[in-house]
């Protein structure tokens, strides 16, 4: 029978390379979860983006019946003509009912909420759009101005990693879409 002491086998080689890459395996599950939870929020803030777009563009298509036909003079705006005169008609949309009709949304609390299930997986609020429109028939005429809509959104994404240690990632959404007259 063999006698094995205690000091032979702490100085014995023999998986000390076990500790390591358990440690390493660790860290590299680790970093996939981290790497994973980045792609989340990246492909919901623009899965949002390119709903906010789509909702703008409409809003912008909205307001081109408005558009007073003037591409002979070379220029648009979104005027109709009234009592002899032309006056300013902007149409503001309603982005949000759109929104909610894109993304499956609901409102609660001054909030529209996309919920996965029973967990809330985004919201949106304070919508902002501000409808720039071109000055009614200009001294020089220039098609790179015309009919602006600008939007901005805030983006309110939970962060399903670490629990409830982290804070959601809040993010404001800024849109742009302009009418043009192609000729």
């Amino acid at each position: 029978m063999t006698t094995v002491k205690v000091g032979d086998i702490l100085k014995s080689k023999k998986g000390s390379s076990f500790p390591l890459t358990v440690a390493t395996a660790l860290a590299l599950l680790l970093l996939l979860c981290v790497i994973s939870e980045g792609l989340r929020l990246m492909i919901v803030a623009q899965g949002v983006r390119d709903a906010v777009q789509s909702a703008v563009i409409s809003t912008v298509n909205d307001s081109y019946d408005d558009v007073y036909h003037g591409v002979r003079e070379g220029y648009s705006g979104a005027y109709q003509p009234f009592a002899g005169d032309f006056e300013e008609s902007l149409d503001y949309g309603d982005i949000y009912s759109r929104l909610d009709q894109v993304l499956g949304l609901r409102q609660e609390k001054g909030y529209h909420v996309k919920y996965a299930g029973s967990t809330a997986e985004f919201r949106l609020s304070a919508l902002s759009v501000s409808l720039d429109n071109m000055t009614f028939a200009p001294a020089i005429p220039d098609n790179s101005n015309g009919l602006l809509v600008d939007t901005t959104i805030r983006l309110e994404v939970p962060v399903s990693f670490g629990g409830n240690f982290l804070p959601p990632m809040t993010i404001n959404l800024k849109v742009m879409a302009k009418y043009m007259p192609l000729f």
